[in-house]
């Protein structure tokens, strides 16, 4: 039985409240005033000119590729070790991805390794910021200006997360949220497109609209797409932003927690770089030999707490193999990597009932 799942969400504020104050004025679509509430705080949050709201954090990576124009022909750097998504959404538009491999203290993409691999054709840096640590803003903010490309922040996993002190998704053109049911804040299935610039907010609501002309009813001028935000979900999202410092503080005590605790032992926690704000979307450990991985998962999954490895790198799945790559770094962190439970409601005592169960496991493991 499942007793410390590895997230769920906290429905601890004015969720309901303001979901049913939708229901009762009949704004439930993409249309509403929390629609308009959850734009405007959200920019502000994450200090930024302007946000707009979509249907999932997938769709905001491919809304913030197409605004910027990027199609075949083009190639565009993205880490090997990252979720899925943040790779699909440069195949949707037909351009190529182009990995790169991981730095091994952060986890994130290194800076070296995309200056490697640019091209005449490269369009774009895809830059992942992994579990809630931030890439190293300056370097890749560096090659962009220098090679005169675009850079986008893909922070599904990073809301809460700062470089130097500013949030991240406003050091490049556009960022990228999402809002899954395992984020920091959930609207269930949403994400946000955020930029500084006028033009790509305005080309990027004009494309997740359907393509409508601002100026003209029913009249499409561009091949627009449907990734509109519902009212309720952004009602959601309103009242999970209301709590997003408490959320990013207790999260940050949990991996404090989790750190202490293992501290001395064969695993290593995945820690904050100088510098940053880590906001712990996942608490991640690396065990010492990669055969050891799934029989600690399946020693706690055997108590009933919840685990998932760490992404595996992209580069080794099918549709992505060819040709065939080697990223020692990203492979050694997929293969070796676990997420352990880091939702804002987990308990100290889970926490530390964890973290015995794995120093035992360990221990039992070398007699």
């Amino acid at each position: 039985m499942l007793k410390i799942p590895i997230y769920q969400p906290a429905l601890t504020g004015r969720e309901r409240e303001y979901v049913n104050d939708c229901l009762d004025s009949t704004w439930i679509s993409s249309k509403g005033k929390y629609i308009t509430r959850f734009e405007e705080g959200f920019a502000q949050a994450v200090g930024v000119g302007h946000a707009a709201s979509v249907c999932n954090g997938t769709v905001a990576l491919h809304l913030a590729l197409v605004a910027l124009g990027i199609g075949p022909g083009a190639e565009v750097i993205v880490p090997t070790l990252t979720y899925i998504a943040s790779v699909n959404a440069i195949a949707y538009t037909g351009a190529t991805p182009v990995f790169v491999d991981s730095l091994p203290d952060t986890w994130q993409m290194d800076p070296a390794d995309v200056r490697r691999k640019l091209t005449p054709c490269t369009q774009a840096i895809l830059a992942v910021h992994l579990y809630g640590q931030s890439c190293d803003m300056d370097a890749l903010c560096a090659i962009a200006r220098e090679r005169g490309i675009y850079l986008v922040e893909d922070c599904a996993e990073a809301i809460g997360t700062r470089f130097q002190g500013r949030h991240v998704g406003g050091f490049g053109d556009i960022g990228a949220f999402s809002f899954f049911g395992n984020k920091t804040i959930t609207t269930g299935e949403g994400g946000m497109v955020v930029s500084n610039d006028k033009t790509l907010h305005a080309r990027m609501v004009h494309y997740k609209g359907q393509g409508l002309a601002a100026h003209r009813e029913y009249w499409h001028d561009v091949i627009g797409f449907n990734y509109r935000m519902t009212n309720i979900c952004a009602a959601i999202g309103l009242a999970q932003l209301e709590q997003l410092d408490a959320f990013v503080a207790r999260k940050r005590e949990i991996g404090e927690r989790y750190r202490r605790n293992l501290a001395g032992s064969p695993v290593t926690c995945h820690g904050e770089a100088p510098g940053t704000t880590h906001s712990y979307w996942m608490c991640s450990i690396l065990v010492e030999r990669e055969l050891q991985r799934e029989p600690l998962r399946g020693h706690l999954a055997g108590l009933g707490v919840e685990t998932r490895p760490v992404f595996y790198p992209v580069h080794t799945m099918p549709i992505y193999a060819t040709p065939f790559q080697r990223h020692p770094v990203a492979e050694d962190l997929g293969w070796r990597g676990i997420n352990l439970p880091s939702w804002p409601g987990l308990g100290d005592d889970q926490v530390d009932f964890i973290c015995e169960e794995i120093l035992r496991f360990l221990k039992s493991a070398q007699s």
